[in-house]
C-alpha cells in the first residue's frame, strides 16, 4: 500500500489524486494536505497505521501533517471566501459563522470573519470586542481589522454604536458591504468567513457579484419551514454559480441536563432529506444546547470556551469538512470549453 493512495477521510478520494504532498521513510510520513487538520493528527496516524498493515504493538505512524491552502478564488490577500447563511432568520446562523471561523483558526488556517449582516451585526458582541472599539484606519481610505481570539474580524458594529438602527435602501447596504470587503486590509488569508443576513436580497447578489466565493454553508433546523427555506438558499447560491459546501444542521435534538434523555424537539432527519433531494452533504449536527447561545453572547464562542468538549470537536469537524470540499474544487480539473461555430 502507497500512502498517496490513502483515501481523505472526507472526501473518499486518494490523497494522490487530490494533490497531497507526501514523503515516507519507514514510519515517518509528512503530508501536506489541502485543508487544515491540526485536531486529527493521532486519528490520521492511527488510520494510516491500519492502512499500510502495521501489526499491532508494531512501531507508530510518525506523522508530520501539514496544511497549504489550494490557490482559490479569493481577492487581494484573501484565498477564500465562504459565505455562511441560512433561509431564514432564528437558526443559528451567526454563532455558526463565528465558530466555524475560529475553528478553522485552531486547526492551523489564517481566518478572517466579516460580518455582512448589515441590518443586525452581531459578531462584535461574540467575539468580545469592546463596544465603541474602533478599527484603525490607514493612509484615511483602508479599515485595519479587529483581532479577537486569534482572527482577524470586521463588522459593522465596530463602525456605529450598537443601539443605532441601519435605517438604509438596498443600495447603501450594498455599498456598505463593497467598502469593508474592498477597503478592509486582510493579512494574507487561508479563508475569510462571511456571515450574511438571512433570506436571499440585495447582500447575497452582492457579494456573489462582486467577489469570488469559493462556496457557501448554509444553516438550518429540523422544522419543515427552515428546511424549505435552506431549500431556497441553496437554489439562490446555485444559480449564481456558487458551490454549496453543506448544511449545518442546528438544534438537531435536545439533551436533558437532569436525566440525559434526548428529545428532537423541532423534528428529525431534516439534514438527511435535504442531502438526499439537493445532493449537499451534512457538515454538522448540533444539538440545542443553553452554552451555545451563552458562551456567544459572553463574547467567548464555544470553540474558544470549551476547546476540548463535544460541541467544539463538532464545529472543528465541520471545519475540516467545509474546507476539504473547497480543496477538491481546486483539484478538479476545468470542463474544457467547447466552442461551436458555423463553417
Amino acid at each position: 500500500m502507497k500512502v498517496e493512495q490513502f483515501p481523505d477521510p472526507y472526501l473518499r478520494l486518494p490523497w494522490g489524486e487530490l494533490g497531497a504532498r507526501v514523503l515516507s521513510a519507514g514510519n515517518q510520513i509528512a503530508v501536506t494536505l489541502g485543508y487544515p487538520a491540526k485536531g486529527m493528527v493521532e486519528s490520521l496516524a492511527a488510520e494510516l497505521g491500519e492502512y499500510l498493515g502495521l501489526e499491532k504493538g508494531a512501531q507508530s505512524i510518525d506523522l508530520d501533517l501539514r496544511f497549504q491552502a489550494p490557490a482559490g478564488r479569493g481577492f487581494n490577500r484573501v484565498k477564500h471566501i465562504v459565505a455562511v447563511a441560512s433561509g431564514k432568520g432564528g437558526v443559528g446562523k451567526s454563532t455558526t459563522a463565528v465558530n466555524l471561523a475560529l475553528a478553522l483558526d485552531a486547526e492551523g488556517a489564517r481566518t478572517g470573519l466579516l460580518d455582512a449582516d448589515i441590518y443586525g451585526p452581531s459578531q462584535g458582541m461574540m467575539l468580545g470586542v469592546a463596544e465603541g472599539r474602533r478599527p484603525e484606519v490607514k493612509d484615511e481610505q483602508y479599515f485595519v481589522p479587529i483581532k479577537a481570539h486569534g482572527i482577524q474580524a470586521m463588522s459593522m458594529s465596530f463602525l456605529v454604536n450598537e443601539d443605532t438602527p441601519m435605517v438604509w435602501r438596498g443600495p447603501m447596504v450594498s455599498g456598505a458591504l463593497q467598502q469593508m470587503l474592498n477597503q478592509t486590509l486582510w493579512d494574507d488569508l487561508d479563508y475569510l468567513v462571511v456571515d450574511m443576513p438571512p433570506g436571499t436580497g440585495d447582500i447575497q447578489l452582492t457579494l456573489s457579484q462582486r467577489v469570488p466565493v469559493s462556496g457557501a454553508v448554509i444553516v438550518t433546523t429540523p422544522q419543515d419551514l427552515a428546511l424549505l427555506d435552506a431549500k431556497k438558499g441553496i437554489e439562490m447560491f446555485r444559480k449564481v454559480d456558487i458551490p454549496v459546501l453543506g448544511v449545518v444542521e442546528n438544534m438537531s435534538s435536545f439533551r436533558c441536563p437532569n436525566c440525559g434523555s434526548e428529545s428532537e424537539v423541532f423534528g428529525s432527519g431534516g439534514g438527511a432529506r435535504i442531502a438526499a433531494e439537493t445532493g449537499v452533504p451534512v457538515l454538522a449536527r448540533l444539538p440545542l444546547a443553553m452554552e451555545i447561545r451563552e458562551q456567544a453572547d459572553g463574547g467567548l464562542p464555544t470553540v474558544v470556551q470549551d476547546p476540548d468538549g463535544e460541541i467544539a470537536r463538532i464545529y472543528r469537524d465541520a471545519a475540516r469538512h467545509l474546507a476539504a470540499r473547497i480543496w477538491r474544487q481546486d483539484a478538479e480539473p476545468e470542463a474544457p470549453l467547447i466552442r461551436m461555430a458555423d463553417d
